[in-house]
């Protein structure tokens, strides 16, 4: 099946340990995590490949969406691997750090079946990871 790939990056103003240790640190990342309006629970969080990730998002509106995902590769402090089960939508997220005029670049590749479904949906995820990174940017500046 052909795959789907959506792409995002940032230029932190800081180093891979530090924008890395935002989400090795489930009581940070449970601060930034997912688009605005969003807040976190994270029930499990097994930060070791094969290691699983528990993290119920409440929207706004104070819908729950619990989320599961899998730790696939963990290369401190360059790259994190994942697979998202579910609720909806089977993808993995590649994120990558790397160093950059002015601190780390982010990127985040994530890949999904290239369906109909997932390509209604591919805007909302491309505008929902640049308020995700927002969040984190943030974050890392307090």
């Amino acid at each position: 099946m052909d795959r789907l790939d959506i792409v995002t990056e940032r230029v932190f103003e800081t180093d891979a340990e530090t924008l890395f240790g935002a989400f090795a640190k489930p009581e940070i990342l449970a601060i930034w995590w997912g688009p605005h309006g969003f807040t976190n629970r994270i029930t499990e969080f097994n930060f070791v490949p094969g290691g699983d990730w528990r993290v119920t998002m409440t929207s706004s509106d104070e819908t729950d969406f619990d989320n599961r995902w899998t730790f696939q590769a963990i290369e401190r402090p360059h790259r994190i691997l994942a697979l998202h089960h579910e609720p909806m939508h089977v993808f993995t997220l590649d994120m990558r750090l790397e160093p950059d005029v002015g601190g780390t670049r982010l990127t985040w590749h994530m890949q999904f079946d290239d369906t109909p479904e997932n390509r209604e949906i591919e805007r909302f995820i491309a505008a929902a990871n640049e308020q995700n990174f927002d969040r984190l940017e943030a974050v890392l500046g307090r």
